[in-house]
């Protein structure tokens, strides 16, 4: 979502800031008035590279107690001249180490990444979860992790906005599903399947999605991105949420809605509860501006292998091949698009 909105807000923030700019004069007298100069365009200050972590959270409005985990934790890294974007992702189950955190009173150890977010949300003697609070531990931990030293922006994306997101663009058309997908919470109709009694999964049929391209509305969106019982498990269920965000860009450009005040007034809109956003001082406009350039084809979809650990027959999270090392100091010294070329196969197969 902050990539449609980066894809739109150029536009979007030129205009809102000319539908919604005051003019200035000097009412109260006595007062030197300012001497006239150029404005700078949105973001002039912003220069590359630039990393951006994004998380998102699937929340339970019904339980405003529940405290969030990171569900996917993706970082999108820009080239210093700020022409092309690199996404990619970090197991959900990744294990790292997760630091102390005093606000929370989490006293650090070794646990999977998503319980980074819950851990650093709680607030002792509150019943009421922080996410912001929870990010600010997330980001900690994937900076040590990966050793990316700062991260220029950040952003919690609430999955309930995805649909309303997918729906506000009429849909993703032509979208290319890359292997059977037999969702585990819907049926065909898009009606969530029930429980079993018991546990142990869910009962009734399900929807399938084929391969080849096909049309997604908005919960078929979601519900595709949330897979994950399926061939190449959570890192399959990665690569498709990082291709659905791909295609989000992609069809803000193909509906011309870039150049569209109004189309994109109505999808800032429907984001906006949906999206929490920290530029560290820069508004999402600047980033957007910033970031112009950055379409679709511009933004290349990185996948990093990893497996299981398993101890004692016991499954305890994931870890990353040594490859993965590589390719996160790749990062660090903004020089990925060399590495791409010489490991072809992280690539998801976009350009």
């Amino acid at each position: 979502m902050v990539l449609v909105l980066v894809a739109a807000g150029a536009v979007v923030g030129l205009v809102l800031q000319d539908r919604y700019r005051v003019p200035e004069q000097d009412l109260f007298g006595g007062s030197p008035s300012p001497t006239p100069s150029p404005t700078p365009e949105p973001g002039a200050d912003i220069t590359g590279p630039l990393d951006l972590l994004l998380v998102g959270i699937d929340p339970r409005p019904d339980q405003p107690e529940w405290v969030p985990n990171a569900d996917a934790v993706l970082v999108l890294h820009v080239n210093a001249r700020l022409t092309r974007g690199y996404l990619f992702s970090l197991p959900r189950d990744l294990l790292v180490d997760v630091p102390a955190f005093e606000p929370s009173g989490f006293d650090g150890g070794r646990t999977k990444l998503t319980h980074a977010m819950s851990r650093g949300s709680q607030i002792p003697g509150q019943d009421l979860p922080d996410r912001a609070q929870g990010f600010a531990l997330l980001a900690e931990t994937v900076h040590e992790y990966t050793g990316i030293e700062r991260f220029d922006a950040g952003a919690v994306l609430n999955f309930a906005g995805f649909t309303d997101l997918v729906e506000a663009v009429g849909g993703l058309d032509g979208f290319y599903v890359d292997q059977p997908v037999a969702s585990q919470h819907r049926h065909p109709d898009g009606s969530h399947r029930t429980l079993r009694p018991g546990g142990g999964g869910y009962v009734g049929p399900q929807k399938v999605y084929e391969v080849g391209e096909q049309r997604l509305a908005g919960w078929e969106a979601l519900d595709y991105a949330r897979q994950r019982y399926i061939d190449g498990a959570d890192y399959a269920r990665q690569r498709h949420q990082r291709q659905l965000i791909q295609a989000l860009v992609r069809e803000l450009f193909a509906q011309d809605l870039v150049t569209d005040p109004a189309g994109l007034d109505r999808v800032v809109q429907t984001v906006g509860d949906a999206l929490v956003f920290d530029g560290r001082g820069q508004r999402l406009i600047d980033f957007a501006f910033a970031l112009r350039r950055l379409n679709a084809d511009r933004i290349a979809l990185v996948g990093l292998p990893g497996s299981s650990v398993i101890n004692g027959g016991s499954y305890q999270g994931e870890r990353l091949d040594p490859v993965a090392d590589d390719f996160l100091a790749a990062v660090r010294d903004d020089r990925v698009a060399g590495f791409l070329a010489d490991h072809p196969g992280l690539r998801d197969g976009q350009p």
